[in-house]
């Protein structure tokens, strides 16, 4: 009969492989959903650049057509922190899992109602106005969606692999980017002509079945350790989001200053260079998109291993080097893009994700670090999400001003680098806190 010591050696072992497993079903949950809900995200990018000034706007000359279409795409930004309020309040409250649900069902929704609206032709300026409305549920669902994922990751994770780990929800993004962009080019593909017809909508409509998948994918994953302690000895805030600007406003602030860095240039890489492209370049649909579609694969490399370098060198150091390249590399990339020299072209889209997941990579386990275990929800989401508002959103919009005042994308590397030295800035004043263990939940 084994002793006492045996049997508790026995229940750690059990342990550990339990909380392990957890561990890797938590990371695959976040990554898969992440992916699935950015899929449906970016989609609705390149249909702005590509369909709908033509199907929702035909009325108007091409260039406010696009200005047209990339307000709506802007709308959804706007929207993206209204979410990340209202579910980081339930994310605090009631538990990381629930709200992770509900938004990749919101998103769901959303996207496949923007692949059944009837256009211009048929319903004249109300189908404009219903492609806004399915734009904001997908910015609340992304809203609230990002602090979900993030935190079911990093709060199973070890504390000494919380940048890698963290890291995963951020690969999603550019696997969303890569299924958006191959379902595009498949569809340009198969229905050739009709694609600005009904092609268009068959990758809106698919994302019910990938909601389908990701929500089965989740169902095995339980609460995480630190809002199942929080909720055991009772300290759950009561009213988080109002909480979190009582006492956490400055770190609200900042992290939305260092996001801004990163994420301006992000829809620069992944958006505006579409349009660029094409319109500006006079490169093909295809081969940009094939540009992007080789960005974004090199990206599923880059954010991992820059979220693991953080756990090694600190996500504060790696975070300056990353914002410090920013401010340089957008006048090589344009510089190179404008040559119109194909091997230039396909070099500058390549590298353009990766040199900003210097920044991405460690960004998620950096947020999160930020705010205590029982505001990091809304804290973390809020504060990235802001963002969205001060960068992500306007970013195509300011570009395509910038070009038709200037006529010259030194203008909008220009606008790029200021993105870069704001976040700069941010990172000043908000501490490095790598080393604060979240079972412990640091500073309450």
């Amino acid at each position: 009969m084994p002793n006492p010591m045996t049997r508790k050696r026995a229940h750690q072992s059990h342990g550990l492989a339990v909380e392990k497993n957890q561990l890797v079903r938590a990371v695959a949950a976040s990554t898969i959903g992440t992916a699935i809900e950015w899929y449906d995200f970016f989609l609705y990018g390149l249909a702005a650049a590509l369909v709908f000034p033509q199907r929702f706007f035909p009325a108007s000359d091409p260039l406010t057509g696009m200005l047209l279409s990339f307000s709506t795409f802007s709308v959804g930004f706007v929207a993206r922190p209204v979410g990340a309020a209202l579910f980081g309040h339930y994310g605090d409250r009631v538990g990381r899992k629930a709200v992770f649900f509900a938004t990749l069902l919101l998103m769901g929704i959303g996207t496949a109602g923007i692949g059944l609206l009837p256009d211009y032709n048929t319903i004249g300026s109300w189908g404009a106005v219903l492609l806004t409305v399915g734009r904001i549920l997908q910015g609340l669902a992304v809203g609230g969606q990002w602090g979900g994922s993030v935190l079911l990751a990093t709060e199973w994770s070890d504390d000494r692999r919380r940048g890698f780990t963290g890291s995963w929800p951020h690969f999603g993004a550019p696997v969303g980017l890569v299924l958006a962009n191959g379902a595009v080019l498949l569809m340009i593909h198969i229905s050739g002509a009709g694609f600005m017809t009904w092609g268009w909508r068959i990758p809106f409509c698919f994302s019910v079945v990938l909601v389908v998948v990701g929500l089965y994918v989740r169902f095995g994953v339980r609460e995480t350790p630190v809002f199942s302690k929080l909720k055991e000895e009772g300290r759950v805030a009561a009213s988080p989001v109002l909480e979190v600007f009582r006492h956490n406003w400055r770190e609200v602030f900042l992290t939305m200053l260092v996001r801004t860095g990163a994420q301006g240039p992000f829809y620069i890489f992944t958006t505006y260079i579409v349009t660029y492209g094409t319109r500006t370049l006079g490169f093909p649909q295809r081969t940009i998109l094939n540009f992007v579609l080789l960005q974004s694969v090199l990206s599923c490399f880059a954010i991992p291993f820059f979220g693991h370098l953080s756990d090694r060198i600190g996500r504060r150091r790696l975070l300056i080097i990353g914002a410090a390249a920013m401010v340089v590399w957008p006048y090589a990339y344009f510089a190179m893009l404008d040559s119109r020299v194909p091997v230039l072209v396909l070099i500058a889209v390549i590298f353009g994700l990766p040199v900003h997941d210097i920044q991405y990579g460690p960004q998620a386990a950096f947020f999160a670090e930020a705010f205590p275990g029982r505001l990091r929800y809304s804290g973390a989401s809020i504060g990235y999400q802001l963002a969205s508002i001060t960068a992500g959103g306007p970013t195509p919009i300011i570009a395509l001003w910038l070009l038709d005042r200037f006529h010259t994308s030194m203008a909008v590397a220009t606008y790029m680098a200021c993105l870069a030295a704001v976040a700069l800035l941010g990172l000043a004043l908000l501490p490095d806190r790598s080393h604060m263990s979240f079972r412990r939940d640091g500073p309450d």
